[in-house]
This record gives structure tokens, sequence and C-alpha cells, in this order.
């Protein structure tokens, strides 16, 4: 594909009361650009991810961008949202715009502030990207939805709470060396296994540690067709990405497959000409443990039912044959709805240009990224490899 990365940035993710959407997305709007050494002029389009859902009182907020610098006023700004996949729904708009020749330069920012709100409001907000028609009373919100799906796994294909508790563990011991995530705190396996005063159950089979954290966050990444970014310092392009859309009730498909993660795999993979064993390591959508473990499966590196086996064996561990989620995952990092997705582009990016430092993967040359909307709805991949 002709669309590279060439520059990004990204503050620490967790608890910002300090900080407002607007401060924020000022921050990592000038850091990206100094970082790629491009001028706020020569930007051609801006794309902002925010999810809002009624975290922000501020709800139109793509010209909140400009604010950065008074040379970006007059570019075009678009919010674009999807859930929790709104971030990568933003760089996709973004390489889309330079696919088609209407833009050469595209700035792309994800943000997010949640822990300013109430705790009550933040399950309400949440529970906004499912079916609420179906599934709004479900209790524990969007915490629910997926204690439900363990719970139907579970059922299916037995007891995998060892799994999701490796899969906890993995992800805390990632992000303990990674300086932007929430949590820097290896919490080991019998922590996330067993059951306790700071460790309950919150929804089904799912416990504390099974679940994302709320998070305040943004990140941003500056979007170039191949002809400028061959001339830049770095540049991280694009080998293929793929959205699938699937259906919003859970009623109206086999929720344990993730069919629409399958799908956006299948052809990301084949727009890119590669395997799923030719990637060096995958960043995926780890909102709860559940998710990851169903995801190994929906992308295709075990089969139906037999995802534990990719926890247990070690595949996906740092020094697996495919390392998940280096960075410590949503798990660790954090997970501000709409800066998410554009910071899972970021570490990868960050990987391939050998910048990731602590949790730099050894000889890392392809990576993949995996971000959902909901209940994988809103299935969005792409995979990167650096051009130089």
């Amino acid at each position: 594909m002709a669309t590279a990365i060439v520059g990004w940035s990204h503050l620490p993710f967790g608890k910002h009361g300090d900080e407002t959407v607007e401060s924020m997305i000022v921050k990592v709007t000038n850091a990206a650009l100094e970082d790629a050494g491009i001028a706020a002029e020569d930007v051609d389009e801006i794309v902002l991810g925010h999810f809002n859902g009624g975290f922000s009182a501020q709800d139109f907020t793509a010209s909140l961008v400009l604010q950065a610098n008074p040379d970006l006023r007059f570019k075009p700004a678009t919010r674009v949202e999807n859930a929790c996949a709104t971030g990568s729904a933003a760089v996709h708009q973004g390489v889309r715009a330079i696919e088609a020749g209407d833009a050469s330069v595209v700035l792309v920012v994800g943000v997010e502030q949640m822990t300013t709100t109430p705790g009550p409001e933040i399950g309400k907000n949440l529970l906004k990207a499912s079916y609420l028609a179906e599934e709004g009373d479900i209790p524990a919100g969007f915490a629910g939805v997926f204690g439900q799906i363990a719970e139907s796994y579970f059922q299916k294909y037995g007891d995998q709470s060892d799994a999701l508790a490796h899969i906890a563990a993995k992800n805390h011991k990632n992000g303990a060396a990674n300086p932007l995530a929430q949590m820097r705190k290896d919490l080991g396996f019998d922590f996330c296994r067993n059951e306790g005063e700071k460790n309950p159950f919150v929804a089904g089979p799912l416990k504390r540690t099974d679940c994302s954290l709320v998070s305040d966050g943004a990140a941003a990444l500056v979007l170039t067709d191949a002809t400028i970014a061959l001339g830049m310092k770095k540049a991280i392009a694009f080998r293929g990405m793929a959205h699938v859309q699937d259906f919003l009730p859970m009623s109206k498909r086999d929720i344990l497959k993730f069919e629409g993660c399958s799908r956006a795999w299948g052809q990301a993979l084949g727009d890119s000409g590669l395997a799923l064993e030719d990637l060096s390591f995958v960043e995926t959508h780890d909102c709860f443990t559940i998710a990851e473990l169903i995801e190994y499966e929906a992308m295709g590196l075990t089969g139906e039912g037999d995802g534990a086996r990719a926890i247990l064996e070690g595949w996906t561990r740092p020094d697996g044959k495919l390392p998940v989620n280096p960075s410590g995952g949503l798990k660790a990092k954090g997970h501000p709805v709409g800066a998410t997705g554009v910071s899972m582009h970021v570490l990868t990016a960050m990987q391939l240009a050998g910048e990731a430092g602590d949790i730099q993967v050894k000889n890392a040359e392809l990576g993949g990224i995996f971000n959902m909307g909901g209940a994988a709805v809103a299935n969005y991949v792409s995979i990167l490899q650096a051009m130089k």
C-alpha cells in the first residue's frame, strides 16, 4: 500500500484529572508533528477518534485539534466514532484519504477522558457499545456482556480460568516494562487466578484482573503517501488492512466465534500477501481476557475451543512464536476508548522502528493489529512493516 506512518506521540495512559480532552489533544498533536518533522501548515486533513458516549460535556470535538497550532486553521477535520474501535476507524479513514489521492499528509488523533466520570455513569456510557434493546439490562454493564460470553465459552469448552489468568499475568508482566502503561505492576499468575478482596468476581467467571482499565489518554500519528515517506527519518508502511462490521445484537450471531474478527484478519492477510506465521507480533484487543482468548482462535492461531493452548504453551509470550500484546495490551496499558486504536498503531510502529525500549520484540519486522468495537461488532486489522 502507498501509505506510511512517519511520526507519532503517546501520552502515558492513566488518571489525568489535571488534563482535559482539549489539553491532551493539543499535547499529542504538537508532539506527533514534531516527531515527524512536518509543519502544521503542510497537513492536508485531520481525523479525530473520540468515542465520548457521555464522558465529556464537549461533544463537538473535531476542531479542538486546531487549538494546537493556528496553521491548522481551515484544514478539513472530522471526528469519527465506532465504539471501542474508534481509534482504528480514525487511522483507517486517514489511510483511505491518502489512498484516494485526496491528501498527502494526514494527522490522526485519538483521545478519551473517562476517569472524571462517576463510576455508575462509566458503566452506563460503555454499555452504549452494546445492543441496548436486548443487552441494556445485563448486570455489570459491558463487563456483564463479556461475562456472559465467558460463561457460554466455559459451558461449551470447559473451565478456562487458568488460561484467562495466564493471559492477565502475561499482559501485566509486559505492561510493567512499558512506561506508557497505566498499570506497571507484574501481578503474577496466582494473584490473577484467585478470587479475593483485591481481585473479586465482576461478572460471571471474570474477575477484576480479567477486565481492562478505565483510563484517560491520547495518542497521535502522522500519515503520508509513500513518496513523502521515503524522504522521512522513519517510515512504517501499511502492508494490509481491513474493516469488517457485524450485526450489533449478539442474538444474531455465534458470539463465541468472533466471525468479524476472523474475516478482517483473512482480508488483511490476503491483501498483504502474508500468513499469520509471517508476523513478528500482534497487538490485539484484550478489553477482557476472554476476548484475547477467543481472538487467538479468530486470527487462526488455534482451532475453535483450543485458544487456551496458545497461552498455556507459551506461544503468545514475548519469547513465544507469536508474541501478543507486548505493550501490556488494554489490560495493563489502559483503554481510553477513542485513543486505543491509535495507541495500538503507535506502539506497533515503535516496535518496527526499534524504538520500543524495554518492551522491544526481538527482530520485529511485521506487526499485526486487531482493534474491535463492541463484542466483535466493528473489527479492524492493520498489518505494518518498516519501509526502511
